[in-house]
């Protein structure tokens, strides 16, 4: 099992990176969190106590592969220990900031929903925890956050919308003696912050694992590669899946390659860029740009689906056909996956949601209740893609590649897409040939 998504060559912490300026952050941490500390911590340590500070309670022997789709069987396990971290207090014990609406549609589809399933199976009262989204807004995410806390909140549970917003909530945290779960994306902040995500280099591994599979199935020759990469610009994740797929394609584990580049595939890069905050519509824009003056780019990597989507849209205008020039991606969406079916994409990483949303809610109850999490749910620990002496303790989830032939038995199986959604957009003749229904 790895235990590191460490990534190599970033010019920035995630605290660097720009979206809200950093004298509107100042204003806003003068506001809620004035005079806390601004140094950061290179290790959170694993929470003090043991099953003795819980009472007749016991940290459920659970792993990262305890969770499934049915979440009731594994959370039901903690409500002992949700009674005794909590109290019995009628009061916001727990609350989770969700960043977006538009990024994604999974922050409403199913991390909301799964939270709330988590947390309920998991024996907490409505009253006891509370999950907001920032509907995409710096501000509000830190008002949201801010507000947790002064309801009571004793573990907080964020998605950061980018750097700055999540050095503020960290520090905050800190001030108030709260501890931090980053959910989804990391925050290098903080002495008592957590990381529950996937395995991101192992997602971009995968990528460039099947980019490869699929180069050779499809018969390219002489690949001529593009590379579009995820918004390095503000999420440190983009960093890990970028070096996952460039250490598998080019034997070069880092953020960026030079044009040039070739591997013993007899491959060849023209070039690649990033889409400034994973947008769509900019990266698409970059890959017709580079499409247009080089002609002769035969097979391309994407670090999500999005972006497969933008380069499918290029590609389909100038004519070609379906198995000819590969795609990849991640997330696993209804429309990936209709583009897995037709032959435009070659497949995508699956990270289950409802994986993320259980260990999120089991590590925020086992440290509420001032117990040490087991092992096998704290499996790892994350690393700042810009300075490998700053780690924190994470739990891993491993993430799964999805093609033709394991579609029915994962994204489909566990409703993450279903059959009408993906058959919609592909059509029926796609979809029984590949066994999807």
């Amino acid at each position: 099992m790895r235990v590191s998504n460490r990534s190599e060559g970033s010019d920035g912490k995630f605290r660097r990176f720009p979206r809200l300026g950093w004298l509107a952050l100042a204003a806003a941490l003068a506001l809620v969190a004035a005079g806390c500390s601004s140094s950061s911590s290179s290790s959170a340590p694993a929470a003090s106590g043991s099953a003795s500070a819980t009472g007749s309670a016991t940290v459920p022997a659970v792993s990262i592969n305890s969770f499934t789709v049915h979440i009731a069987p594994t959370m039901s396990l903690f409500k002992a220990l949700t009674a005794a971290g909590t109290k019995g207090a009628n009061s916001l014990q727990v609350g989770v900031v969700l960043p977006d609406t538009t990024s994604s549609t999974r922050w409403v589809d199913f991390d909301a929903p799964y939270l709330k399933q988590a947390f309920t199976a998991a024996g907490y009262t409505s009253k006891q925890f509370r999950i907001d989204n920032a509907q995409g807004s710096d501000a509000t995410q830190l008002s949201d956050a801010t507000a947790d806390i002064n309801l009571g909140a004793k573990i907080l549970i964020v998605c950061p919308l980018d750097g700055p917003t999540g050095v503020a909530i960290a520090k905050l945290a800190q001030q108030k003696g709260v501890t931090l779960i980053a959910y989804d994306r990391a925050i290098f902040e903080g002495s008592k912050t957590y990381y529950v995500s996937f395995d991101n280099e192992h997602v971009g591994e995968l990528i460039g694992t099947g980019f490869n599979d699929c180069v050779k199935a499809w018969g390219v020759k002489s690949p001529k590669v593009y590379v579009l990469n995820g918004g390095q610009d503000t999420d440190p994740n983009a960093i890990s899946f970028a070096t996952g797929y460039n250490k598998v394609v080019w034997n070069k584990p880092a953020k960026t390659v030079a044009a040039g580049a070739t591997n013993s595939l007899g491959m060849s890069l023209v070039g690649e860029n990033f889409a400034p905050g994973w947008d769509n519509t900019k990266g698409g824009t970059i890959f017709q740009q580079a499409y247009t003056a080089h002609p002769q780019i035969n097979a391309t990597i994407e670090a999500n689906d999005g972006l497969a989507n933008s380069v499918i849209t290029v590609l389909k205008s100038a004519g070609v056909k379906p198995n000819s020039v590969p795609t990849v991606g991640q997330d696993a969406t209804a429309q990936g996956m209709a583009w897995v079916l037709q032959g435009y994409q070659c497949g995508s990483v699956y990270k289950a949601v409802y994986k993320e949303a259980q260990a999120s809610v089991a590590m925020a109850t086992i440290l509420l209740a001032g117990a040490t999490p087991p092992p096998g749910l704290l499996n790892g620990k994350t690393v700042d893609p810009a300075d490998s002496t700053i780690t924190e303790p994470a739990t891993l989830l491993t993430p799964v590649w999805v093609t033709k032939a394991n579609m029915q038995s994962t994204v489909v199986a566990d409703g993450f897409d279903t059959a009408t959604q993906i058959c919609t957009i592909a059509g029926q003749a796609a979809c029984t040939a590949a066994g999807i229904h």
